[in-house]
């Protein structure tokens, strides 16, 4: 683990020489925990090509203690992390010019870095760390095959559990018992459970609607192991499906299909994006693929790389990504599919593992 976070540290420093940073400040808590392991919810970290200071407040100091050891020094403060920060970039003698994360800091703390932080130069930074986080190494790539794991095995749990009259509250609480049964750590978003006409909503919120026979029922979710997220989503009928439900999942499980075996590392996010969209489309049912084919996942459900119409850059080797297409029609219903994908130096490897058919729930 330790070796891991180093070679982490050494890659930013290395990023950070070639934008002429000295140091940068991290504030986003993902990016803190992938160079660091602290995974506690108040923390600054400031890294430089020589050293890595870790400040966070006196409920953390056992928990930083065990989670960076030696990574990083540490530094606990009674009252305000940015006290702390202060004294650690006045001990560091070369550092003048300090990137920030324009992504994530907040604008009350922006003007702590005008006021407060005047003795330097501070530079805005985009996704310097959040690079370097998009190709998995194995422990990751385990992590998330883990958190897959934990979110079918719920998923098989759930399903004989439903019945027309339950809510989709009721079913998304049953849902995340089986998570937190599967031994998932929390969930990564909040479990959409949508039913009927609702399942046409790409996001719905799970609501108090009680789900009907003859219905469709699409459930997103996900688990998290060490930190790491899965992402998976399946539609069922509620009952037996008809004539269209069959359809529409048929299109949309083909079209899954196709892209799961077909992305590569090194395709561009666009190009896999129409693994799935140029079959639908050329189905009739392009205008109602709403969304982006997928996206990465790791210590965070959304993160790089994306893969959509607008996404020109190239998958990288060891990415995980989404690859989830849907077809939705207001008044109606919907469908998605959705499974997570290595993207190895072999070809894709699937993550999650469950039956893309049709499940009828009797």
């Amino acid at each position: 683990m330790a070796d891991r976070r180093a070679r982490r540290i050494a890659a930013l420093a290395a990023a950070l020489d070639q934008v002429h940073l000295d140091a940068l400040l991290l504030t986003s808590l993902a990016n803190v925990r992938y160079l660091t392991g602290f995974s506690g919810t108040s923390a600054l970290v400031l890294v430089s090509g020589r050293e890595v200071h870790l400040v966070t407040d006196s409920r953390y100091a056992t928990q930083a203690a065990e989670e960076v050891g030696s990574v990083a020094r540490i530094s606990v403060q009674t009252q305000s992390l940015w006290t702390g920060l202060w004294q650690q970039l006045a001990a560091m003698p070369p550092v003048r010019v300090v990137g920030f994360e324009s992504l994530h800091l907040l604008h009350r703390d922006f003007q702590r870095l005008l006021e407060s932080g005047d003795r330097w130069q501070w530079r805005p930074t985009v996704e310097l760390v959040e690079t370097l986080r998009e190709r998995k190494d194995a422990d990751e790539v385990a992590a998330i095959r883990r958190a897959g794991a934990m979110a079918t095995e719920a998923l098989g749990r759930l399903l004989p559990q439903v019945r027309p009259g339950l809510t989709e509250l009721q079913i998304a609480g049953l849902l995340e018992q089986a998570l937190r049964d599967a031994g998932s750590e929390g969930f990564p978003f909040p479990t959409i459970v949508a039913s009927g006409p609702r399942s046409a909503l790409p996001h719905a919120r799970s609501s108090a609607r009680p789900v009907a026979a003859g219905e469709l029922l699409l459930l997103d979710f996900g688990a998290q192991a060490d930190g790491y997220c899965s992402d998976i989503t399946r539609t069922v009928v509620v009952g037996r499906a008809g004539e269209r439900e069959r359809e529409v999942h048929d299109l949309v499980r083909t079209a899954q299909e196709r892209a799961t075996a077909g992305v590569r590392a090194g395709m561009r996010g666009r190009d896999a994006d129409a693994l799935a969209r140029d079959y639908i489309e050329q189905r009739g049912y392009g205008d109602r693929f709403q969304h982006s084919l997928g996206h990465g996942l790791g210590l965070e459900v959304h993160e790089a790389p994306r893969l959509s119409r607008q996404a020109d850059a190239a998958l990288p080797r060891g990415a995980v990504v989404t690859i989830e297409p849907g077809v939705y029609e207001p008044g109606w219903g919907g469908v998605r599919i959705e499974d997570d994908v290595h993207l190895g130096a072999d070809g894709p490897e699937v993550l999650t593992h469950f039956t893309r058919e049709l499940l009828e729930l009797a």
